[in-house]
C-alpha cells in the first residue's frame, strides 16, 4: 500500500489535474502496487476562501462577485477535463457544494460573524471540490475511484484552525474504513472533524499531514508527496542558483531544513511517519520519471557531509542583558514564560557562557510586543540596574547549515565562519545545537542573498 498526495500547484489548473491523472491511470492500469490518493484544494482556492469570507464579515457586496469568480473557476475546470456530454452530470455533482457554500457565506454577511470555527468550514469546500472533480474526471477515465471526505474519520479536538488529532480514535476509524471500501480512495486532505462532528482543519501542511495520518494508520509501505520540485534541494533555487536536489536526507535532516524555511514538507507532517519508520520520497508531477528525494531514518546515499543551507529571512533578535543575571536561578524560566504567555514564538536561542546575556530571534511583528512584555516582566531588575535595557535589532535573517554527517566531520564551522569572513559578512548571532545537525546564524538582511550563494559554494559539493 502507497499514500500518494497532490498539493496545490500540482493541480493549479485543468492542465495540471490532467497531467496528475495521467500518473494515476498509470499505476491504476499497472495494478502493481495499491494505492490511495490525497488532494488539496485547487492552487489559490484555500486564500480565495479566507478573502472571500472576510469580505463577507466585513459587509462588502462584493464578496458575491468573488464567490461566483470562484465557482466558475471550478465549473470552467471539470468541463475543461470531461467531455460535453458529461457535463450536465459535473454540474449535478458540484451544484450542492456551491449550494451549501453559498448559504453559509451569506450567513456569514448577515450576522457579521467569522469565527475560526465558522472558518474552517468556508476552507472545508476548498477539498472537497477539488476532490469532487477529481473523482468524477477518474471515473470518467476509466478507473473506479471512491470519494472519501477525511473529516468522517480523521478526529481532532476543537482547536480550530490547527486541530490536534486524536491518533487512537482517527487509526481505528481509518482501519475499519478500509476494511469495508476496497476501491481506490480519493481522499480530502487538510480537513478533520472533532466528536460532534464539526469540521476542523489541520493546519499548515494539512494535506501532507492527512497523507502521514493515513500512511500511518494504514501501515503503508510508502508515502509520496508530489509537488512541484524534483525533491528536497540543498537550498532555495530561486536565492541560490547551484541549488541541486538531494537524493536523500534524514527525517531529522528534514525536520531541520522544515522549520528554517524550506516549503516542501512541514515537519507535523513527518511525525505519524517517522513513528512508524515508513519512508516519505518528494517527487515532482512536473517530471514524474526524476527519482526524487526520499526521506527515511536511514539515508540512501552518505555523500554529503552538509545536506542543505535553508533561511528564515525575516527576523528580529530581542537582547537581554546585564550583570545581575550571572549566576542567578530562574531568569531564562521568567523569560521564556513571559513570551509564552503573550504567544511569542521564538526561532533561536543563543546565551553567552557568561550568562550575562540571551538573545532570541523572534518574527518581526512581534518584537515591540516581547520588549514591552520583558520590561514588564524584569521591571524591579531594570530599576536595580541589574538587567539593562531590552533591545529590538529588526531588519535580520537567520541561517541554517544543516547535515547529519557535521557531527562526525571536523571543520565544518571553520569553512562557514572562514567564507562568510572573506566576504564581509558579519555574523551578529550564532547557535548550534548538541546533536551538531544545524549550525545557525543570525546576519543582516541585506547579505542574505550573498551569503546563502557564498555557504553553498563553500560546503555542498555536487
Amino acid at each position: 500500500m502507497r499514500v500518494l498526495k497532490f498539493g496545490g500547484s500540482s493541480v493549479g489548473s485543468a492542465e495540471r489535474v490532467d497531467k496528475v491523472i495521467a500518473i494515476l491511470q498509470n499505476r491504476y492500469t499497472r495494478k502493481q502496487v495499491k494505492f490511495v490518493v490525497v488532494f488539496s484544494a485547487f492552487q489559490g482556492v484555500t486564500d480565495k476562501l479566507i478573502e472571500i469570507g472576510k469580505l463577507a464579515f466585513q459587509r462588502k457586496h462584493n464578496y458575491k462577485a468573488e464567490l461566483e469568480k470562484l465557482i466558475d473557476s471550478h465549473y470552467e475546470t471539470v468541463f475543461k477535463l470531461n467531455p460535453v456530454k458529461k457535463h450536465p452530470s459535473a454540474a449535478d455533482e458540484l451544484e450542492p457544494l456551491f449550494d451549501e457554500l453559498k448559504e453559509v457565506i451569506h450567513g456569514v454577511y448577515l450576522v457579521k460573524e467569522l469565527s475560526a470555527r465558522t472558518l474552517d468550514y468556508i476552507v472545508s469546500f476548498g477539498e472537497r471540490l477539488s476532490c469532487t472533480i477529481i473523482n468524477f474526471t477518474m471515473q470518467n477515465r476509466g478507473m473506479s475511484p471512491e470519494y472519501l471526505d477525511a473529516s468522517r474519520l480523521i478526529k481532532t479536538d476543537d482547536s480550530f484552525g490547527n486541530a490536534r488529532v486524536d491518533f487512537k480514535s482517527t487509526n481505528k476509524n481509518i482501519v475499519n474504513h478500509f476494511k469495508k471500501h476496497k476501491r481506490l480512495q480519493v481522499i480530502t486532505g487538510f480537513i478533520s472533524s472533532t466528536v460532534q462532528n464539526e469540521i476542523t482543519t489541520l493546519g499548515r501542511g494539512g494535506s501532507d499531514y492527512t497523507a502521514s495520518i493515513f500512511g500511518a494508520a494504514l501501515n503503508a509501505d510508502l508515502i509520496e508527496i508530489w509537488t512541484d520540485v524534483d525533491g528536497i534541494l540543498t537550498a532555495d533555487p530561486r536565492k541560490v542558483k547551484n541549488a541541486f536536489p538531494l537524493p536523500s536526507v534524514t527525517y531529522e535532516e528534514a525536520m531541520e531544513l522544515s522549520h528554517f524555511g524550506a516549503k516542501v514538507i512541514y515537519p507535523p507532517t513527518m511525525l505519524p511517519a517517522l513513528q512508524k519508520k515508513i519512508k516519505i520520497v518528494i517527487k515532482n508531477t512536473f517530471n514524474p520519471d526524476f527519482e526524487g528525494t526520499d526521506i527515511a531514518v536511514k539515508e540512501k546515499d552518505s555523500r554529503f557531509t552538509v545536506k542543505g543551507i535553508s533561511s528564515i529571512d525575516d527576523i528580529s533578535l530581542v537582547r537581554v542583558q546585564g550583570g545581575g543575571m550571572i549566576g542567578v536561578t530562574g531568569i531564562a524560566a521568567r523569560l521564556f514564560g513571559v513570551l509564552a504567555e503573550h504567544n511569542v514564538n521564538i526561532i533561536l536561542i543563543t546565551q553567552a557562557s557568561s550568562e550575562h546575556s540571551i538573545c532570541l530571534a523572534i518574527p518581526p511583528k512581534l518584537g515591540a510586543l516581547s520588549k514591552k512584555v520583558i520590561e514588564e516582566e524584569f521591571r524591579l531588575e531594570m530599576l536595580d540596574g541589574k538587567i539593562g535595557e531590552v533591545k529590538v535589532e529588526n531588519d535580520l535573517s537567520v541561517i541554517a547549515v544543516v547535515g547529519e554527517h557535521m557531527r562526525h566531520t571536523p571543520g565544518i564551522s571553520g569553512k562557514v565562519f572562514q567564507a562568510l569572513g572573506k566576504n564581509k559578512i558579519n555574523i551578529i548571532a550564532i547557535a548550534q545545537g548538541s546533536s551538531e545537525l544545524n549550525i545557525s546564524l543570525v546576519i543582516e538582511k541585506n547579505n542574505l542573498s550573498k551569503a546563502l550563494n557564498i555557504l553553498h559554494k563553500a560546503v555542498i559539493k555536487n
